[in-house]
């Protein structure tokens, strides 16, 4: 965990104490909501189809048991006792009370959350892998770096007042959990001939109307230099970045129009005529900065107990364990994802209820510490082995040990038309239906690894470009028809998906994505080979044949 100091706090207090008396004008009629919206924006407020949504910033996926408890406090006492997760790790709740959230932003002020950046345009949340510190074979702790970028982003004014809102998202692990190449700026960790630490950078990325895979403009930038070189990405992004058109203002589409060697020299001229010394950061200032981030006192590992032995003839413990327990950089310890996708359920929501039951389980089983995923999920970082039988029959009991992590149940969705005023279609009812479809376990794990991901509108806030299926709600003639893609990817082997044919009507897209399923299933060259892997070796035709064959 990292320990915020008093800089942090006072800087929390006082955007709560502005924002207080902000409300307090528009409220009274001293402001129109066009001149709220600026001010509400920067504090996380949108307004919704139905009331305002109220987005919370979780920094690169971590949180203390005390900070879950809060945000479970928030959702029953201000909203309607849930809250949303999402893919940018934050949390959504969607029925506060405009005259009420002052107090709630102050209230979670006291432990240390605030809403600041998580909308408008500016450098959103820094987000990272789930599993920082803990994966196995990582090169460090990529939320040190995290934390460097949200302390130097966080109101600075060359990244506030941007064209368009920025993304940065950081991993520094083989297997890419951060889904960096979809990001407006993707920093890879990794060590050089030499052995020091840097980064790649990768510049471009982002889904929505026009998605595009991140391109590499560096292959190496030191970590002494990390904040100069992501200065001189914004200088330039500042100033030739599109204002004059919304839809072409993200620095993706800069990128895409200059060209990723123009754009790359372009960023060498602004950062080698910058003065870099300023913002260099030294040994001393990274290990600072390291030094604010605890970690657990980890036991020896101990044989494996006999209840553990006793478990693991449970079929339905062995199955949680198969599917949602993962290694651990420390022998003895295992990773545990939390699947906030039960079936029937809302993908990513979680009850007050099921927040405080995980705050008490982590303090038990997990040194205190949560992680939010960009999957919807949650997990616990730091479980002994031992514990994994009392663990799982504590969150079977809490309803969040669903044994269907990265399976085809384990849907990505965003709010969509249910809540969402941006959305042309539900999203929430497609992915309920499919979690009821697939629910028989034998046969998620039949078919094996499968992300299905949905959008309820072109802005893609359910990453549907990347979803090994995805699902993209849009409006015809006042009704609600599906387009459908299939063999995208949000990993270090990034791609977008192909649309396999016209879209279908709501009605029909359960029924469309057992097709797909099925005719996978017959296609697929071996038992192991994904899904994906096999769109890969065969194309979309094959799929698209069963799909429209009878429609």
């Amino acid at each position: 965990m990292y320990a915020y100091d008093e800089i942090d706090r006072t800087l929390i207090n006082e955007r709560v104490s502005e924002f207080r008396d902000q409300v307090k004008r528009r409220l009274s009629g001293e402001l129109t909501e066009d001149e709220f919206k600026m001010l509400r924006l920067q504090n996380g407020v949108y307004l919704q189809l139905h009331a305002y949504m109220f987005r919370v910033a979780i920094p690169y996926g971590t949180l203390s048991s005390e900070q879950l408890r809060r945000l479970a406090h928030v959702a029953r006492r201000y909203d309607r006792g849930y809250g949303h997760f999402t893919t940018r790790q934050n949390i959504q709740f969607n029925w506060i009370k405009l005259a009420e959230l002052p107090d709630a932003l102050a209230d979670l002020a006291e432990v240390g959350i605030h809403a600041m950046q998580t909308s408008g345009n500016n450098t959103r949340n820094v987000t990272s892998d789930q599993w920082a510190g803990v994966a196995p074979g990582e090169i460090e702790d990529p939320r040190i770096w995290s934390e460097l970028l949200r302390q130097y982003t966080t109101l600075h004014p060359e990244f506030s007042f941007l064209p368009r809102k920025f993304k940065f998202a950081i991993t520094a692990s083989a297997h890419d959990r951060a889904a960096i190449k979809v990001h407006d700026v993707g920093l890879r960790l990794h060590k050089s001939d030499k052995g020091e630490t840097g980064f790649e950078v990768l510049v471009g990325g982002g889904l929505g109307r026009t998605p595009f895979i991140g391109k590499t403009i560096k292959p190496f930038v030191h970590g002494h230099d990390l904040l100069s070189y992501v200065e001189a990405i914004l200088r330039v992004y500042n100033q030739y970045g599109r204002r004059d058109n919304i839809y072409k203002a993200r620095i993706k589409i800069l990128v895409h129009e200059l060209g990723a060697e123009k754009f790359a020299q372009e960023v060498e001229n602004e950062w080698q005529q910058m003065d870099r010394s300023a913002l260099a950061l030294d040994d001393a200032a990274i290990e600072e900065i390291r030094s604010r981030f605890s970690y657990p006192a980890y036991e020896k590992p101990a044989h494996m107990p006999d209840e553990l032995k006793k478990a693991a003839q449970d079929p339905q413990f062995e199955a949680w364990r198969k599917n949602s327990v993962f290694p651990h950089r420390v022998p003895g310890y295992a990773i545990v994802t939390l699947s906030v996708k039960p079936v029937g359920g809302p993908p990513g929501d979680a009850t007050a209820d099921q927040m405080d039951a995980v705050a008490e389980l982590a303090d038990k089983y997990s040194f205190g510490e949560i992680r939010v995923g960009h999957e919807q999920n949650l997990a616990l970082p730091h479980v002994a082995r031992r514990d994994l039988p009392a663990l799982w029959r504590a969150l079977d009991a809490a309803g969040l040990a669903t044994p269907n992590v990265n399976l085809i149940t384990d849907i990505i969705a965003c709010p969509g038309l249910d809540y969402c005023s941006l959305a042309n279609a539900r999203s929430i009812p497609i992915a309920q239906e499919l979690t009821r479809r697939f629910a028989n376990h034998d046969t998620a794990n039949l078919i094996g690894r499968l992300h299905i991901n949905i959008s309820g509108c072109i802005n893609a806030c359910g990453h549907h470009h990347v979803g090994h299926i995805g699902i993209l709600g849009v409006e015809k003639n006042g009704e609600e028809f599906y387009q459908i893609t299939i063999g995208g990817r949000a990993d270090e082997n990034a791609e977008l998906g192909h649309l396999i044919g016209p879209s279908v009507p709501y009605a029909d897209v359960a029924d469309v994505i057992e097709d797909i399923v099925e005719a996978y299933l017959a296609l697929r060259a071996r038992p192991d080979e994904l899904f994906v892997d096999t769109v890969k070796r065969l194309g979309v035709e094959p799929f698209r044949e069963r799909v429209y064959a009878t429609r």
